[in-house]
């Protein structure tokens, strides 16, 4: 039997508002995100212990550029974890647009470690060029930079397949780190070999310093994506004449004019002038930008879009990009 105070309560109860598709798909978005940030965690872990072991059984400046390289690879997933949490925080009052630029803010912080990491490369590759050392044992390193290419092939895969469905900043530099250690690992062994079975002991610190330019282009990569994001760049033009083609579509807008857009993190905002017919009402004219942004909104589903309404003739100052 349910007491009168029960029933008071159930009865002031506000109902909670069902979730609607696009924050299910909010949610689901940041949760992927979640799991790739924590997967590239634990296979970076693994990767500095398997690496460490090879590294001190061979004393190759090949797999000590590797093993740098995961290093590298583990700070920068941990500050990807943290910024992905960080982003996925609702806009409150001191951030009414959302915390998304957590995610192009790590992006640079990768691409200074990773830099970094290239330069130290640098100066332990070039040492070795005039001082070459006999590669010891080079199984075990051949072994283990196999396992590496196993287990980063998967974590590649999953991180595609996140940046596909999310199109997170964040995962996609992280992707772009272990991408490019799928190369390294099948450069090491290839240098590996050269210098156990061919007696070409010069391979493995050229091998080093190959590998460590690549990585300062993949620094450099990450690094100017990320600034674009944080200077708030514009969609690509392609996007753009999407959104001019979806707001021109409806038969009511006479013409549209002073698109701004721009993306933080995994958001969009999008704003715009709609211009129509000066006889409509205020009521008209907003339930007309109301159906225009249900249609962009439909087509960027990550974006909030604001519309501005107005009425067909008036002079108004225009911005204007060269």
């Amino acid at each position: 039997m349910t007491s009168a105070p029960d029933t008071a309560a159930g009865a002031n109860a506000v109902a909670t508002p069902p979730e609607t598709a696009g924050e299910a798909r909010a949610r689901r978005d940041e949760r992927l995100k979640r799991w790739a940030a924590t997967a590239a965690v634990a296979v970076a872990s693994l990767l500095i212990a398997g690496k460490t072991a090879a590294y001190l059984a061979t004393d190759a400046v090949s797999i000590l550029s590797s093993l740098i390289d995961s290093l590298l690879d583990l700070t920068a997933s941990l500050v990807n974890f943290v910024a992905i949490r960080q982003a996925a925080v609702p806009p409150d009052r001191d951030h009414r647009f959302g915390h998304g630029k957590a995610e192009p803010l790590a992006g640079l912080a990768q691409a200074a470690f990773i830099a970094g990491s290239s330069v130290l490369l640098l100066f332990e590759a070039g040492s070795r060029l005039f001082r070459p050392t006999p590669v010891q044992e080079s199984a075990i390193g051949i072994s283990v930079m196999l396992f590496s290419i196993v287990l980063t092939l998967g974590l590649v895969l999953f991180q595609r397949y996140v940046v596909r469905r999310t199109g997170s900043v964040a995962i996609g530099a992280d992707a772009l780190h272990y991408r490019s250690d799928l190369l390294m690992n099948a450069s090491v062994i290839g240098a590996l070999v050269l210098a156990s079975n061919f007696g070409f002991t010069l391979a493995d610190p050229l091998f080093g310093i190959a590998i460590a330019f690549y990585i300062l282009v993949g620094a450099w990569s990450v690094f100017s994506s990320s600034l674009q994001l944080l200077m708030d760049r514009e969609l690509a033009e392609d996007d753009r004449a999407r959104i001019k083609a979806i707001a021109m579509s409806h038969p009511a807008v006479i013409s549209m004019h002073d698109l701004r857009t721009r993306s933080s993190g995994t958001h969009t905002f999008i704003q715009f002038h709609l211009e129509m017919a000066r006889d409509l009402t205020l009521l008209e004219a907003h339930a007309i930008s109301d159906e225009v942004m249900e249609q962009v909104e439909a087509a960027f589903p990550n974006a909030e879009v604001l519309i501005h309404e107005d009425p067909q003739g008036v002079e108004e100052r225009r911005a204007v990009f060269r």
